[in-house]
């Protein structure tokens, strides 16, 4: 099964490893690191033009999607089921 993150990309469910609401990268240490070694290693991608609100985590590539994570969690559960 997939899930859509927005713009023209879509993930297989398998990859996932998490969705993050965009705001954790504003108050997390850990958070500013990881993104920053990401982004370093070129595993970033920014799914369209619009303001990001989630973060999702795959197993080889973060993305900044501009559908809510509620919303991609829900998804991700419509999927599980």
């Amino acid at each position: 099964m997939y899930i859509h993150l927005g713009g023209e990309k879509v993930i297989r469910y398998s990859e996932l490893i998490a969705i993050f609401d965009i705001a954790i990268d504003e108050h997390s240490k850990i958070t500013k690191h990881f993104l920053s070694r990401i982004e370093e290693n070129r595993q970033l991608e920014r799914v369209s033009e619009e303001e990001p609100k989630s973060l999702v985590v795959t197993d080889h590539k973060v993305y900044y999607s501009p559908i809510s994570a509620a919303t991609l969690k829900k998804r991700a559960q419509f999927v599980f089921q």
